[in-house]
């Protein structure tokens, strides 16, 4: 199913948080709609989601997402936890199997118990993992990261790989493309680099 999602997007866990990245395009078939598509959405200052698939259910399913969030934080008086939002995201796309909504999303974050990374699939199938990737770039990805990917990398590394395994994708994905988004989150901070900081990155990896 991943590969018919025109779009590439990534999750890693590295020591002290994780990182998420995606590119920019929106593909109709061979037309390149549009070139500064939101693929990586805030969900609180410890999670985010990332999407592929259509632009309607995935701006719908991270709305709700969020809206449980703040509900958790207001009745219970602490953070969502990683695995409970990928739990209640699975549900809601197993519920609607039959009639599913289209989109293969990553759920990240730093809660109490440390960073996690889930990818979660249109039948609602969870998975925790340390890295995962999707839509029509996700071979690329899994080719860099197979190959370069280290337990316990500290951020720069782990900045750096995704970045690399993005640009691999835009390379040959035609899918993908028109610049990237990368998200990094660690206990202390939700913080979105900007295109100048990855353009220098790229440049001195030599991309």
């Amino acid at each position: 199913m991943e590969n018919k999602k025109g779009t590439t997007t990534l999750g890693l866990v590295f020591k002290d948080g994780i990182i998420a990245a995606a590119e920019h395009r929106a593909t109709m078939g061979t037309l390149i709609a549009h070139k500064v598509a939101k693929k990586i959405y805030m969900i609180g200052d410890h999670m985010l989601l990332t999407t592929a698939g259509l632009v309607g259910d995935a701006q719908l399913l991270a709305r709700f997402l969020r809206v449980e969030s703040e509900l958790y934080m207001l009745e219970r008086e602490e953070k969502m936890p990683i695995k409970g939002a990928a739990t209640l995201m699975a549900n809601i796309l197993n519920q609607r199997k039959f009639y599913p909504y289209y989109v293969q999303l990553i759920i990240g974050g730093v809660d109490s118990t440390g960073p996690h990374i889930f990818s979660i699939d249109a039948a609602g199938g969870a998975i925790e993992d340390v890295y995962t990737t999707t839509g029509s770039g996700s071979p690329y990805v899994f080719g860099v990261l197979e190959d370069g990917y280290k337990e316990g990398m500290d951020m720069e590394e782990a900045i750096n790989i995704a970045i690399r395994a993005m640009s691999a994708a835009m390379k040959r994905d035609s899918a993908s493309g028109d610049g990237m988004d990368v998200v990094v989150i660690t206990s202390k901070e939700y913080k979105e680099l900007s295109n100048e900081e990855i353009e220098k990155r790229k440049k001195e990896l030599g991309l």
